[in-house]
């Protein structure tokens, strides 16, 4: 790929129905903004603003609308449902950074219900479950989505410059090694799956396991 056509739009990660993990980052200083639902899909969330980015902590709602078979081939019921196994709970979600906004990777186009039609969400092909799952959407939601998270925080938010997945297989999918050469994205061994999220605004690190599989480097 000649140039970097794509940012960070989100990342999530599986929780307990409710997330009460969501306490974790809430003590850690990283402030709540409303929470949402996907009808059709199954799932829901409470959602963590930061200042370009926000972490979404995922739970299954209803088993039968997230196996149905619009939803199966995203793979959100094994990620949930094998979370504290050999699944990775995690999920990074990507929209473009300019003007193109066709995928960077290799897609299948995924339309839920909640989206109106023709927009849809672009999932990465052959990414084992064993690493993180990347989706793309070839919009730009995220700009008002977090004006509306932050708003409702009335404070400064640090700013997301890095993420790094650990987990005890590296991230080697095809859509993997194009995030890894964005330079924002990197991958290393770990026994149990983990994401070290680096933040402006300090040197502290705050790790939030084992209730969340999260580091907090800011």
């Amino acid at each position: 790929m000649s140039a970097v056509t794509f940012e960070l739009d989100h990342v999530f990660v599986m929780s307990s129905v409710g997330a009460p993990e969501g306490e974790r980052l809430l003590r850690a200083g990283v402030p709540e903004g409303p929470p949402n639902t996907h009808p059709g899909q199954g799932t829901a969330c409470r959602r963590f603003p930061l200042g370009n980015t926000y972490i979404e902590l995922l739970w299954v709602r209803d088993e039968q609308e997230v196996r149905s078979e619009n939803v199966r081939m995203t793979q959100l019921w094994e990620r949930w449902s094998g979370r504290s196994g050999e699944a990775c709970p995690f999920g990074v979600v990507l929209r473009p950074s300019g003007e193109d906004v066709s995928p960077p990777f290799d897609t299948w186009e995924y339309r839920p219900t909640y989206l109106p039609s023709p927009l849809a969400i672009h999932v990465a092909r052959d990414v084992p479950l064993t690493e993180p799952g990347f989706f793309y959407l070839p919009f730009q939601p995220n700009r008002a989505r977090l004006g509306e998270l932050a708003s409702q925080t009335g404070k400064a938010l640090a700013t997301l410059t890095h993420v790094t997945f650990g987990g005890p297989q590296p991230a080697r999918s095809p859509a993997a090694r194009i995030v890894q050469a964005s330079g924002w994205f990197t991958t290393q061994p770990a026994a149990q799956h983990v994401m070290t999220l680096r933040l402006t605004g300090g040197r502290a690190v705050v790790d939030l396991r084992p209730g969340l599989p999260l580091v907090l480097a800011w």
